[in-house]
Protein backbone atom coordinates (compact mmCIF):
# COMPACT_ATOMS: atom_id res chain seq x y z
CA UNK A 1 0.00 0.00 0.00
CA UNK A 2 1.17 3.52 -0.85
CA UNK A 3 0.11 6.80 0.72
CA UNK A 4 0.35 9.74 -1.69
CA UNK A 5 0.19 13.07 0.12
CA UNK A 6 -0.21 16.32 -1.76
CA UNK A 7 0.73 19.35 0.30
CA UNK A 8 -1.43 22.46 0.23
CA UNK A 9 -3.85 24.61 2.18
CA UNK A 10 -7.57 23.87 2.51
CA UNK A 11 -10.28 26.26 1.37
CA UNK A 12 -11.24 28.15 -1.78
CA UNK A 13 -8.95 31.05 -0.89
CA UNK A 14 -5.92 28.86 -1.67
CA UNK A 15 -7.27 26.94 -4.69
CA UNK A 16 -4.97 27.05 -7.71
CA UNK A 17 -2.19 28.90 -5.86
CA UNK A 18 1.48 28.02 -6.16
CA UNK A 19 1.45 26.46 -2.70
CA UNK A 20 -1.39 24.10 -3.68
CA UNK A 21 0.15 22.27 -6.63
CA UNK A 22 0.39 19.20 -4.37
CA UNK A 23 -3.40 19.25 -3.90
CA UNK A 24 -3.83 19.82 -7.65
CA UNK A 25 -1.71 16.75 -8.40
CA UNK A 26 -3.80 14.63 -6.01
CA UNK A 27 -6.91 15.79 -7.89
CA UNK A 28 -5.28 14.85 -11.20
CA UNK A 29 -4.40 11.37 -9.89
CA UNK A 30 -7.91 10.94 -8.51
CA UNK A 31 -9.49 11.85 -11.83
CA UNK A 32 -7.14 9.61 -13.85
CA UNK A 33 -7.71 6.58 -11.60
CA UNK A 34 -11.37 7.21 -10.76
CA UNK A 35 -10.69 7.63 -7.05
CA UNK A 36 -13.20 9.71 -5.13
CA UNK A 37 -11.55 12.08 -2.63
CA UNK A 38 -14.38 12.31 -0.12
CA UNK A 39 -13.44 10.53 3.10
CA UNK A 40 -12.70 12.70 6.11
CA UNK A 41 -10.38 11.29 8.76
CA UNK A 42 -6.80 11.71 9.98
CA UNK A 43 -7.18 15.50 9.75
CA UNK A 44 -7.41 15.08 5.97
CA UNK A 45 -9.65 14.48 3.01
CA UNK A 46 -8.67 11.31 1.20
CA UNK A 47 -9.72 8.57 -1.16
CA UNK A 48 -8.81 4.92 -1.57
CA UNK A 49 -8.19 3.14 -4.84
CA UNK A 50 -5.62 1.41 -6.99
CA UNK A 51 -2.76 2.52 -9.18
CA UNK A 52 -1.45 -0.45 -11.11
CA UNK A 53 -1.63 -3.41 -8.77
CA UNK A 54 -1.11 -1.33 -5.63
CA UNK A 55 -3.68 -0.06 -3.18
CA UNK A 56 -3.25 3.69 -2.65
CA UNK A 57 -4.55 6.43 -0.41
CA UNK A 58 -4.63 9.85 -2.06
CA UNK A 59 -4.45 12.42 0.74
CA UNK A 60 -4.97 16.18 1.07
CA UNK A 61 -4.12 17.21 4.66
CA UNK A 62 -6.53 19.77 6.10
CA UNK A 63 -4.13 21.04 8.77
CA UNK A 64 -2.74 23.86 6.62
CA UNK A 65 0.67 23.56 5.04
CA UNK A 66 2.85 24.17 8.09
CA UNK A 67 1.24 21.29 10.02
CA UNK A 68 0.97 18.73 7.20
CA UNK A 69 3.03 16.19 9.14
CA UNK A 70 0.31 15.85 11.79
CA UNK A 71 -2.08 14.34 9.25
CA UNK A 72 0.63 12.19 7.69
CA UNK A 73 1.66 10.79 11.08
CA UNK A 74 -1.92 9.79 11.93
CA UNK A 75 -2.33 7.90 8.65
CA UNK A 76 1.06 6.19 8.84
CA UNK A 77 0.46 5.13 12.43
CA UNK A 78 -3.02 3.77 11.70
CA UNK A 79 -2.04 1.80 8.59
CA UNK A 80 1.50 0.96 9.76
CA UNK A 81 2.93 2.09 6.41
CA UNK A 82 6.70 1.90 5.88
CA UNK A 83 8.14 5.36 5.28
CA UNK A 84 9.40 4.42 1.81
CA UNK A 85 5.74 3.88 0.75
CA UNK A 86 4.85 7.50 1.44
CA UNK A 87 5.07 9.81 -1.58
CA UNK A 88 4.86 13.55 -0.94
CA UNK A 89 4.11 16.09 -3.68
CA UNK A 90 4.83 19.76 -3.09
CA UNK A 91 5.73 23.13 -4.55
CA UNK A 92 9.34 24.23 -4.74
CA UNK A 93 10.65 27.75 -5.33
CA UNK A 94 14.25 26.52 -5.58
CA UNK A 95 13.90 24.66 -8.89
CA UNK A 96 13.10 26.05 -12.31
CA UNK A 97 9.46 26.93 -13.01
CA UNK A 98 7.53 24.09 -14.63
CA UNK A 99 10.11 21.40 -13.88
CA UNK A 100 9.92 18.30 -11.68
CA UNK A 101 12.42 16.75 -9.32
CA UNK A 102 11.76 13.21 -8.12
CA UNK A 103 13.89 12.23 -5.14
CA UNK A 104 13.98 9.14 -2.89
CA UNK A 105 14.72 11.18 0.25
CA UNK A 106 16.18 14.46 1.39
CA UNK A 107 15.97 17.51 3.57
CA UNK A 108 13.05 19.93 3.79
CA UNK A 109 15.05 22.86 2.43
CA UNK A 110 13.07 26.03 3.09
CA UNK A 111 9.65 24.32 2.78
CA UNK A 112 7.67 24.48 6.03
CA UNK A 113 5.26 21.74 4.97
CA UNK A 114 8.16 19.37 4.44
CA UNK A 115 9.73 20.46 7.72
CA UNK A 116 6.49 19.39 9.41
CA UNK A 117 6.45 16.07 7.53
CA UNK A 118 10.02 15.21 8.53
CA UNK A 119 9.49 16.35 12.13
CA UNK A 120 6.32 14.30 12.67
CA UNK A 121 7.50 11.21 10.79
CA UNK A 122 10.96 11.46 12.40
CA UNK A 123 12.39 10.41 9.05
CA UNK A 124 13.28 11.97 5.70
CA UNK A 125 13.71 8.74 3.72
CA UNK A 126 10.46 8.95 1.76
CA UNK A 127 10.05 9.69 -1.96
CA UNK A 128 8.98 13.15 -3.00
CA UNK A 129 7.94 14.91 -6.17
CA UNK A 130 8.88 18.59 -6.21
CA UNK A 131 7.14 20.95 -8.62
CA UNK A 132 8.94 24.14 -9.65
CA UNK A 133 6.52 27.06 -9.16
CA UNK A 134 8.94 29.90 -9.86
CA UNK A 135 10.61 32.15 -7.35
CA UNK A 136 9.72 35.57 -5.98
CA UNK A 137 11.33 38.78 -7.15
CA UNK A 138 14.02 40.01 -4.74
CA UNK A 139 11.63 42.55 -3.14
CA UNK A 140 8.68 40.13 -2.93
CA UNK A 141 7.73 38.31 0.29
CA UNK A 142 8.06 34.52 -0.09
CA UNK A 143 4.78 33.77 1.75
CA UNK A 144 2.82 36.18 -0.45
CA UNK A 145 4.45 34.71 -3.54
CA UNK A 146 3.59 31.05 -2.81
CA UNK A 147 0.04 32.03 -1.84
CA UNK A 148 -0.44 33.84 -5.15
CA UNK A 149 -1.98 32.43 -8.29
CA UNK A 150 -0.40 31.86 -11.67
CA UNK A 151 -0.67 34.11 -14.71
CA UNK A 152 -2.65 32.66 -17.63
CA UNK A 153 0.57 31.65 -19.43
CA UNK A 154 2.07 30.16 -16.25
CA UNK A 155 -1.17 28.24 -15.57
CA UNK A 156 -0.94 26.50 -18.94
CA UNK A 157 2.61 25.36 -18.18
CA UNK A 158 1.89 24.36 -14.58
CA UNK A 159 -1.14 22.29 -15.63
CA UNK A 160 1.16 20.27 -17.91
CA UNK A 161 3.67 19.95 -15.06
CA UNK A 162 0.95 18.75 -12.67
CA UNK A 163 -0.02 16.05 -15.18
CA UNK A 164 3.65 15.01 -15.41
CA UNK A 165 3.88 14.99 -11.60
CA UNK A 166 0.90 12.63 -11.43
CA UNK A 167 2.59 10.39 -14.01
CA UNK A 168 5.80 10.48 -11.95
CA UNK A 169 3.84 9.29 -8.91
CA UNK A 170 2.35 6.47 -10.98
CA UNK A 171 5.87 5.54 -12.10
CA UNK A 172 7.18 5.49 -8.52
CA UNK A 173 4.35 3.15 -7.54
CA UNK A 174 4.48 0.82 -10.55
CA UNK A 175 8.17 0.88 -11.58
CA UNK A 176 10.08 2.10 -8.52
CA UNK A 177 11.79 5.32 -7.53
CA UNK A 178 14.94 4.84 -9.65
CA UNK A 179 13.04 4.38 -12.92
CA UNK A 180 10.78 7.34 -12.02
CA UNK A 181 13.83 9.55 -11.41
CA UNK A 182 15.38 8.49 -14.73
CA UNK A 183 12.13 9.18 -16.55
CA UNK A 184 11.04 12.49 -14.95
CA UNK A 185 14.16 14.33 -13.79
CA UNK A 186 15.75 16.42 -16.46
Amino acid sequence: MFVVIGLGNPGNRYRKTRHNVGFDTIECLAETHDIKISKIKYKSIYGEGRIGNEKVLLVKPQTYMNNSGISAFEIIRYYNIPVENIIVIYDDVDIEFGTLRVRPKGSAGSHNGMKSMIYHLQDDEFPRVRIGVGSPETHQDLANFVLSGFSKDEREIIDITIKKASQAVESIITKGINKAMNEYNG
